[in-house]
């Protein structure tokens, strides 16, 4: 049985193992000097979720298989941490996960972030309905909404989407 249930803090240990499993592939892509092993530490996610970002989770038979955040900043929406595990990837979880947390936005802006150079997350992004943002409006939204180091900001991306319906 397939399902989408909301995670709560208390997942953080399996949102983690998701997390650092999934995150895997983006070794190479992201740059060396901003790559650490864990990926995400549990203190981060401690943080991610202080700040704001709901998780919810793709089950299948009880078993967690994706994850994938989102994170009301005011004007916008950001997605935040769309991961699914290693072997279960390209099944569509990826994507159920992301058209579940577009249903749950509160604005008809959504940004995503990613490393510039991840072109697999850009093109997924891309068939969701995104356009990546010009240079200079990824630099000023990513100043705006995230809070990432400066090295992070000049070697990401950020794609958007307005929603049709009026939130």
């Amino acid at each position: 049985m397939q399902k989408i249930k909301e995670l709560l803090p208390d997942h953080s240990a399996i949102i983690l193992e998701i997390i650092n499993d999934a995150a895997n592939a983006y070794k190479g892509a992201i740059p060396d000097d901003r790559w650490k092993e864990p990926y995400m530490s549990a203190k981060e996610l401690t943080d991610e979720i202080r700040a704001g970002v709901r998780f919810c989770g793709w089950y299948e038979d009880g078993f967690l298989l994706g994850i994938a955040g989102i994170q009301n900043v005011g004007s916008c929406d950001l997605i935040r941490h769309c991961y699914v595990r290693t072997g279960y990837q390209r099944r569509g979880i990826g994507s159920a996960l992301l058209q579940h947390l577009l249903s749950l936005a509160h604005t008809s802006l959504i940004l995503v972030g990613t490393w510039e150079d991840a072109t697999w997350a850009v093109r997924f992004y891309e068939r969701h309905g995104f356009t990546l943002v010009s240079r200079e409006e990824k630099n000023e939204l990513l100043q705006e909404h995230w809070n990432i180091p400066r090295r992070q900001i000049e070697t990401s991306v950020v794609l958007k989407q307005r929603l049709m319906d009026s939130r």
